[in-house]
């Protein structure tokens, strides 16, 4: 059985300063530690989340202007393919007044040439018909 005496108050008076020095040596500076590692680790996810929110900010940035670059693009080439259909439509415009006008040079040549032929067979074919009727009549036309 246990008995009370004065080994009792011994041990607890051992215990007691047991618990002060282990709480010195051992507590204390181990819970500063973990203090220490959880406001590291608090501190790094502070930063990780606010570097987070930085780069949520700049992708919002970069896509606002890519899309403004995007739609910028777009106005540039809608303007670049109308000034390229009026200088089409002004080259085709000048191609084709110049086919007319050369076509007209050509018909007006034909023509006159076509006339110049057509004295010059009406000529040959007077004077083959006064030959064939003179070979046919046997005698000279006047």
């Amino acid at each position: 059985m246990i008995s009370l005496d004065w080994t009792l108050i011994l041990q607890f008076a051992n215990f007691m300063i047991l618990l002060i020095i282990l709480n010195r040596l051992l507590y204390r500076p181990l819970l500063r530690v973990l203090a220490e590692r959880r406001a590291t680790i608090d501190g790094s996810h502070e930063k990780a989340e606010s570097l987070q929110s930085e780069i949520e900010a700049k992708m919002t940035r970069y896509q606002e202007q890519l899309s403004e670059a995007k739609t910028a693009a777009g106005l540039e080439r809608q303007k670049l393919k109308q000034v390229a259909m009026a200088e089409e439509s002004t080259i085709l415009g000048e191609a084709q007044q110049k086919a007319t006008v050369r076509l007209q040079a050509i018909k007006e040549q034909v023509a006159g040439e076509a006339a110049e032929a057509g004295k010059m067979l009406k000529s040959e074919a007077e004077g083959m018909a006064g030959q064939i009727a003179s070979k046919v009549l046997g005698r000279e036309l006047a």
